[in-house]
């Protein structure tokens, strides 16, 4: 006999995977933040650790310039490739916060300000708001010309689709599914996957940017530049 899998057991494998997946995202960032604090250590003016009379001073200091490289890098790229990393960035932060507080919502009533909403008797899953929020700011960022206003548009076309991705299953299986097995490791987990690496992808395009301007030049770029 082949024995099933209880419903419950299921959940928990699916939330397993769900962190174990989750795990990983934030290795990878983790490890792309350290790969250029170590590229701008080295080229930058910070000591290294075999030569600083002050290791963590040092450490600082490199961490500071990397910072300053990110600033000017995001600065000196075209405002298409901002506005990119923008949406990318806000999917990915808004999918995981809105796993997040639904993920507590599932063991309380509220968490904060935040609330199961109905409306009589019927559920209002966040991908309604999100797909609103979609709508109104990516029909703004068509109709305007104003490139600084379509950064801030993107972020929110951003929040907007990590709402409504994040409840995808439910919207491809026209049922309440979010806390199945397909529901947790579904399409919307790949996709912010892959959103965030290609926000580290284009970070990594201003971050060479920002290099260039930085420590190459010796911050004579920045000053033209102003």
């Amino acid at each position: 006999m082949i024995a099933r899998q209880k419903p419950g057991s299921r959940s928990v494998l699916a939330d397993r995977r769900t962190v174990g997946l989750g795990v990983l995202a934030v290795l990878a960032t983790a490890g792309a933040v350290a790969v250029e604090v170590s590229r701008v250590w080295r080229r930058g003016s910070a000591p290294m650790l075999a030569e600083a009379d002050d290791p963590f001073g040092a450490a600082a200091e490199a961490v500071v310039e990397t910072a300053e490289v990110a600033r000017t890098g995001y600065r000196e790229v075209s405002a298409g490739e901002n506005a990119m990393f923008n949406l990318l960035t806000a999917f990915v932060v808004t999918f995981v916060v809105a796993r997040s507080i639904t993920t507590l919502l599932r063991r309380r009533r509220t968490f904060g300000p935040f609330r199961n909403l109905k409306v009589g008797r019927r559920h209002i899953h966040h991908f309604v708001p999100g797909i609103a929020i979609a709508f109104v700011s990516g029909a703004a960022a068509v109709v305007t010309r104003d490139e600084d206003l379509e950064r801030w548009l993107a972020l929110a076309f951003g929040a907007g689709m990590g709402l409504t991705m994040d409840e995808s299953a439910l919207l491809l299986e026209l049922d309440d599914v979010y806390w199945s097995e397909e529901g947790v490791v579904s399409v919307q987990i790949t996709m912010a996957v892959t959103a965030l690496l290609a926000a580290i992808a284009l970070a990594s395009r201003f971050l060479r940017r920002g290099e260039q301007v930085v420590l190459d030049t010796g911050g004579q770029g920045v000053a033209a530049s102003q």
